[in-house]
Protein backbone atom coordinates (compact mmCIF):
# COMPACT_ATOMS: atom_id res chain seq x y z
CA UNK A 1 0.00 0.00 0.00
CA UNK A 2 1.38 3.63 -0.99
CA UNK A 3 1.09 6.67 1.26
CA UNK A 4 -0.04 9.79 -0.34
CA UNK A 5 2.14 12.63 -0.93
CA UNK A 6 1.26 14.32 2.56
CA UNK A 7 0.90 11.26 4.33
CA UNK A 8 4.33 10.29 3.04
CA UNK A 9 5.94 13.72 4.25
CA UNK A 10 4.92 13.64 7.51
CA UNK A 11 5.79 10.32 8.37
CA UNK A 12 9.11 11.28 7.13
CA UNK A 13 9.31 14.64 9.35
CA UNK A 14 7.60 14.20 12.52
CA UNK A 15 10.12 11.59 14.10
CA UNK A 16 12.80 14.54 13.51
CA UNK A 17 10.87 17.61 13.96
CA UNK A 18 9.96 15.94 17.74
CA UNK A 19 14.18 15.80 18.04
CA UNK A 20 14.77 19.20 16.30
CA UNK A 21 13.05 22.64 16.58
CA UNK A 22 11.95 22.66 13.33
CA UNK A 23 9.29 25.61 12.87
CA UNK A 24 5.65 24.66 11.42
CA UNK A 25 6.43 27.09 8.80
CA UNK A 26 8.81 24.74 7.59
CA UNK A 27 6.79 22.14 8.23
CA UNK A 28 4.02 23.63 5.80
CA UNK A 29 6.32 24.51 2.96
CA UNK A 30 8.46 21.20 3.10
CA UNK A 31 4.48 19.50 2.67
CA UNK A 32 3.81 21.55 -0.24
CA UNK A 33 7.04 20.40 -1.51
CA UNK A 34 6.25 16.79 -1.24
CA UNK A 35 3.04 17.56 -2.59
CA UNK A 36 4.49 18.74 -5.77
CA UNK A 37 6.46 16.07 -6.24
CA UNK A 38 3.63 13.70 -6.52
CA UNK A 39 1.95 16.14 -8.70
CA UNK A 40 4.83 15.77 -11.50
CA UNK A 41 3.64 11.92 -11.76
CA UNK A 42 0.09 12.42 -10.73
CA UNK A 43 0.89 9.54 -8.22
CA UNK A 44 1.59 8.68 -4.62
CA UNK A 45 5.14 9.05 -3.82
CA UNK A 46 7.11 6.83 -4.32
CA UNK A 47 10.88 6.00 -2.59
CA UNK A 48 13.49 3.42 -3.51
CA UNK A 49 16.42 3.20 -1.02
CA UNK A 50 19.54 1.97 -2.77
CA UNK A 51 21.64 1.52 0.67
CA UNK A 52 19.97 -0.90 3.09
CA UNK A 53 21.69 -4.13 5.38
CA UNK A 54 20.31 -7.19 6.49
CA UNK A 55 21.11 -8.89 9.51
CA UNK A 56 23.89 -7.98 12.23
CA UNK A 57 26.10 -5.79 12.58
CA UNK A 58 29.41 -7.08 14.06
CA UNK A 59 30.50 -5.12 16.70
CA UNK A 60 26.99 -3.83 18.45
CA UNK A 61 22.93 -4.66 18.66
CA UNK A 62 21.25 -2.64 16.11
CA UNK A 63 17.44 -2.40 16.83
CA UNK A 64 16.53 -3.00 13.48
CA UNK A 65 18.44 -5.75 12.92
CA UNK A 66 15.44 -8.31 12.35
CA UNK A 67 14.19 -8.20 8.14
CA UNK A 68 10.20 -7.94 9.37
CA UNK A 69 10.69 -5.34 11.57
CA UNK A 70 13.72 -3.29 9.03
CA UNK A 71 10.68 -3.97 5.94
CA UNK A 72 8.01 -2.30 8.26
CA UNK A 73 10.23 0.43 8.97
CA UNK A 74 11.15 1.04 5.61
CA UNK A 75 7.51 0.47 4.61
CA UNK A 76 6.02 3.19 7.11
CA UNK A 77 8.18 5.96 5.69
CA UNK A 78 7.78 5.50 2.50
CA UNK A 79 10.14 3.53 0.86
CA UNK A 80 8.48 1.17 -1.92
CA UNK A 81 12.04 -0.90 -2.36
CA UNK A 82 15.16 -1.76 -0.93
CA UNK A 83 18.23 -2.45 -2.19
CA UNK A 84 19.55 -4.97 0.59
CA UNK A 85 22.95 -5.78 1.05
CA UNK A 86 24.14 -8.41 4.06
CA UNK A 87 26.55 -6.96 6.85
CA UNK A 88 27.83 -10.62 6.87
CA UNK A 89 29.58 -9.92 3.48
CA UNK A 90 32.28 -7.89 5.19
CA UNK A 91 34.07 -10.44 7.12
CA UNK A 92 32.86 -14.03 5.93
CA UNK A 93 35.02 -16.17 4.01
CA UNK A 94 31.75 -18.32 3.15
CA UNK A 95 30.43 -15.36 0.51
CA UNK A 96 28.74 -17.85 -1.46
CA UNK A 97 26.62 -18.87 1.93
CA UNK A 98 26.34 -15.19 2.51
CA UNK A 99 24.45 -14.67 -0.51
CA UNK A 100 22.59 -17.26 -0.63
CA UNK A 101 21.18 -16.48 2.98
CA UNK A 102 20.29 -12.95 1.67
CA UNK A 103 18.36 -14.28 -1.47
CA UNK A 104 16.23 -16.40 0.68
CA UNK A 105 15.58 -14.00 3.51
CA UNK A 106 14.40 -11.04 0.61
CA UNK A 107 12.13 -13.67 -0.53
CA UNK A 108 11.07 -14.82 2.43
CA UNK A 109 10.65 -11.35 4.59
CA UNK A 110 10.42 -8.64 2.26
CA UNK A 111 9.06 -10.25 -1.31
CA UNK A 112 8.39 -7.90 -4.12
CA UNK A 113 10.11 -4.73 -1.71
CA UNK A 114 13.76 -6.18 -0.86
CA UNK A 115 15.99 -6.13 -3.80
CA UNK A 116 19.31 -8.29 -3.09
CA UNK A 117 22.62 -6.71 -3.99
CA UNK A 118 25.14 -9.65 -2.94
CA UNK A 119 29.07 -9.72 -1.83
CA UNK A 120 32.03 -10.12 -3.53
CA UNK A 121 35.31 -10.35 -2.06
CA UNK A 122 37.94 -10.35 -5.02
CA UNK A 123 40.89 -11.52 -2.57
CA UNK A 124 38.92 -14.78 -1.73
CA UNK A 125 39.63 -17.69 -4.10
CA UNK A 126 36.59 -18.76 -6.80
CA UNK A 127 35.03 -15.21 -6.33
CA UNK A 128 34.51 -15.00 -10.12
CA UNK A 129 32.12 -18.12 -9.32
CA UNK A 130 30.50 -15.98 -6.37
CA UNK A 131 29.95 -13.07 -8.94
CA UNK A 132 28.35 -15.91 -11.41
CA UNK A 133 25.73 -17.24 -8.51
CA UNK A 134 24.72 -13.92 -7.79
CA UNK A 135 23.87 -13.07 -12.05
CA UNK A 136 23.61 -16.32 -13.06
CA UNK A 137 21.28 -18.04 -9.47
CA UNK A 138 20.03 -15.09 -7.67
CA UNK A 139 19.83 -13.11 -10.25
CA UNK A 140 20.67 -10.22 -8.52
CA UNK A 141 20.90 -6.90 -10.77
CA UNK A 142 24.27 -5.42 -8.63
CA UNK A 143 27.01 -6.81 -6.00
CA UNK A 144 28.16 -4.85 -3.07
CA UNK A 145 31.66 -4.33 -1.97
CA UNK A 146 33.83 -3.09 1.21
CA UNK A 147 37.01 -2.72 0.45
CA UNK A 148 38.05 -1.52 3.91
CA UNK A 149 36.92 -4.47 5.67
CA UNK A 150 37.56 -7.03 2.85
CA UNK A 151 41.49 -5.69 2.31
CA UNK A 152 41.47 -4.93 -1.01
CA UNK A 153 42.93 -1.65 -2.99
CA UNK A 154 40.71 -0.11 -5.60
CA UNK A 155 43.67 0.09 -7.67
CA UNK A 156 44.33 -3.89 -7.09
CA UNK A 157 44.24 -5.94 -10.37
CA UNK A 158 41.69 -8.06 -8.89
CA UNK A 159 39.13 -5.25 -8.44
CA UNK A 160 39.76 -3.97 -12.25
CA UNK A 161 38.98 -7.94 -12.91
CA UNK A 162 36.01 -7.91 -10.86
CA UNK A 163 34.73 -4.72 -12.57
CA UNK A 164 35.16 -6.01 -16.28
CA UNK A 165 33.55 -9.22 -15.61
CA UNK A 166 30.64 -7.38 -13.90
CA UNK A 167 30.50 -5.04 -16.87
CA UNK A 168 30.25 -7.55 -19.43
CA UNK A 169 27.53 -9.37 -17.32
CA UNK A 170 25.76 -6.30 -17.11
CA UNK A 171 26.18 -6.19 -13.18
CA UNK A 172 26.87 -2.85 -11.35
CA UNK A 173 28.88 -2.60 -8.27
CA UNK A 174 28.38 -0.84 -5.03
CA UNK A 175 31.38 0.17 -3.46
CA UNK A 176 31.18 1.02 0.38
CA UNK A 177 33.81 3.85 1.43
CA UNK A 178 32.65 3.49 4.65
CA UNK A 179 30.57 1.44 7.23
CA UNK A 180 31.38 3.57 10.39
CA UNK A 181 33.42 6.95 11.72
CA UNK A 182 36.92 5.55 12.12
CA UNK A 183 36.50 7.30 15.32
CA UNK A 184 34.09 4.97 16.85
CA UNK A 185 35.04 1.99 15.23
CA UNK A 186 35.85 -1.49 17.65
CA UNK A 187 39.58 -1.30 17.94
CA UNK A 188 39.95 -4.91 17.22
CA UNK A 189 37.69 -3.84 13.51
CA UNK A 190 40.13 -0.57 12.54
CA UNK A 191 39.05 -0.24 9.06
CA UNK A 192 39.99 3.11 6.58
CA UNK A 193 37.85 5.19 4.81
CA UNK A 194 38.51 3.94 0.96
CA UNK A 195 40.08 6.98 -0.92
CA UNK A 196 38.21 6.49 -4.43
CA UNK A 197 40.55 8.23 -6.88
CA UNK A 198 42.04 5.49 -8.45
CA UNK A 199 38.64 4.90 -10.10
CA UNK A 200 39.31 7.55 -12.06
CA UNK A 201 41.74 6.42 -14.59
CA UNK A 202 40.27 2.46 -13.90
CA UNK A 203 36.74 3.85 -15.11
CA UNK A 204 38.37 5.37 -18.18
CA UNK A 205 39.76 2.18 -19.34
CA UNK A 206 36.27 0.52 -18.64
CA UNK A 207 33.46 2.41 -19.94
CA UNK A 208 30.59 -0.32 -19.54
CA UNK A 209 31.23 -0.53 -15.83
CA UNK A 210 28.85 0.85 -13.55
CA UNK A 211 29.78 1.80 -10.01
CA UNK A 212 27.59 3.28 -7.33
CA UNK A 213 29.50 5.16 -4.34
CA UNK A 214 28.14 4.30 -1.03
CA UNK A 215 28.66 6.90 1.98
CA UNK A 216 30.92 9.03 3.12
CA UNK A 217 31.24 12.34 0.71
CA UNK A 218 34.84 12.97 2.69
CA UNK A 219 36.54 12.05 -0.84
CA UNK A 220 35.35 15.13 -2.83
CA UNK A 221 37.87 17.42 -0.67
CA UNK A 222 40.34 15.43 -2.82
CA UNK A 223 40.74 17.26 -6.39
CA UNK A 224 42.12 13.68 -7.64
CA UNK A 225 38.78 12.20 -6.86
CA UNK A 226 36.56 15.21 -8.28
CA UNK A 227 35.98 13.66 -11.79
CA UNK A 228 34.07 10.61 -10.57
CA UNK A 229 31.12 13.51 -9.74
CA UNK A 230 30.94 14.21 -13.82
CA UNK A 231 31.50 10.68 -15.20
CA UNK A 232 28.47 8.96 -15.96
CA UNK A 233 29.12 5.35 -15.19
CA UNK A 234 29.21 6.79 -11.31
CA UNK A 235 26.07 7.41 -9.14
CA UNK A 236 26.36 8.35 -5.52
CA UNK A 237 23.74 8.07 -2.50
CA UNK A 238 23.30 10.87 -0.17
CA UNK A 239 24.27 9.09 3.16
CA UNK A 240 26.99 10.47 4.58
CA UNK A 241 26.15 13.61 3.41
CA UNK A 242 26.09 15.91 5.93
CA UNK A 243 24.76 19.56 6.63
CA UNK A 244 21.83 21.40 6.71
CA UNK A 245 20.62 21.90 2.86
CA UNK A 246 23.47 19.84 1.73
CA UNK A 247 22.07 17.71 -0.93
CA UNK A 248 21.22 20.49 -2.33
CA UNK A 249 24.38 22.65 -2.03
CA UNK A 250 26.18 19.69 -3.49
CA UNK A 251 24.00 19.57 -6.47
CA UNK A 252 24.45 23.16 -7.18
CA UNK A 253 28.49 23.37 -6.38
CA UNK A 254 28.23 25.40 -3.05
CA UNK A 255 29.01 22.79 -1.06
CA UNK A 256 30.13 24.65 2.61
CA UNK A 257 33.84 22.23 2.57
CA UNK A 258 33.03 19.59 -0.32
CA UNK A 259 34.22 20.22 -3.72
CA UNK A 260 32.99 19.90 -7.41
CA UNK A 261 29.29 19.74 -8.46
CA UNK A 262 27.09 16.57 -8.22
CA UNK A 263 24.42 16.18 -11.22
CA UNK A 264 21.08 15.57 -9.84
CA UNK A 265 20.11 12.93 -12.65
CA UNK A 266 23.24 10.39 -10.34
CA UNK A 267 22.28 11.44 -7.34
CA UNK A 268 20.08 8.53 -5.81
CA UNK A 269 18.38 8.38 -2.02
CA UNK A 270 20.37 6.01 0.21
CA UNK A 271 19.73 5.98 4.17
CA UNK A 272 22.50 3.01 5.15
CA UNK A 273 19.98 1.65 7.42
CA UNK A 274 19.27 0.43 9.65
CA UNK A 275 22.83 1.49 10.51
CA UNK A 276 21.74 4.97 10.28
CA UNK A 277 17.65 5.95 11.08
CA UNK A 278 15.92 6.34 7.90
CA UNK A 279 14.39 9.66 9.53
CA UNK A 280 17.82 11.39 9.18
CA UNK A 281 18.50 10.97 5.62
CA UNK A 282 14.71 11.63 4.92
CA UNK A 283 15.50 14.86 6.46
CA UNK A 284 18.51 15.63 4.84
CA UNK A 285 16.72 15.69 1.81
CA UNK A 286 13.92 17.72 2.34
CA UNK A 287 15.68 20.09 3.95
CA UNK A 288 17.17 20.69 1.16
CA UNK A 289 15.03 23.74 0.55
CA UNK A 290 16.66 24.85 -3.20
CA UNK A 291 15.56 21.57 -4.54
CA UNK A 292 13.22 21.88 -6.74
CA UNK A 293 10.14 19.14 -6.87
CA UNK A 294 11.39 17.26 -9.96
CA UNK A 295 14.76 17.01 -8.38
CA UNK A 296 12.93 15.27 -5.52
CA UNK A 297 11.35 12.74 -7.55
CA UNK A 298 14.55 12.14 -9.49
CA UNK A 299 16.66 11.10 -6.15
CA UNK A 300 14.21 9.44 -4.61
CA UNK A 301 12.73 7.11 -7.35
CA UNK A 302 13.30 8.44 -10.97
CA UNK A 303 17.24 7.91 -10.85
CA UNK A 304 17.03 4.24 -9.11
CA UNK A 305 15.13 2.87 -11.63
CA UNK A 306 17.02 4.20 -14.59
CA UNK A 307 19.89 3.15 -12.65
CA UNK A 308 18.11 -0.40 -12.48
CA UNK A 309 18.07 -0.78 -16.32
CA UNK A 310 21.69 0.78 -17.49
CA UNK A 311 19.81 3.94 -18.73
CA UNK A 312 22.09 6.88 -19.08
Amino acid sequence: MHLNRREFFKTAILTGSALSAVSPRVLNAQAEKADAVGATSGAATRLTDTHVHLFEWPSRKLRYSRTGALVEKLRAHGVTQGWAGSFEGLLAKDIGGVNTRLAEECRREGAGFLLPIGSVNPRWPDWEEDLRRCHEVHKMPGIRVHPGYQGFALEAPEFAQLLRQAARRGVFVQIVLEMEDPRVQHPLLKAPTINPAPLVDLLKNLPAARVQLLNSWQWARQPAARPLLEMAQVAHDISGLEGVGAVGRMIEGRHWYLGGKAPVERVLFGSHAPFYPIEAMLLRLFESSSLTPVQLKAIMETNARRWLTGAP
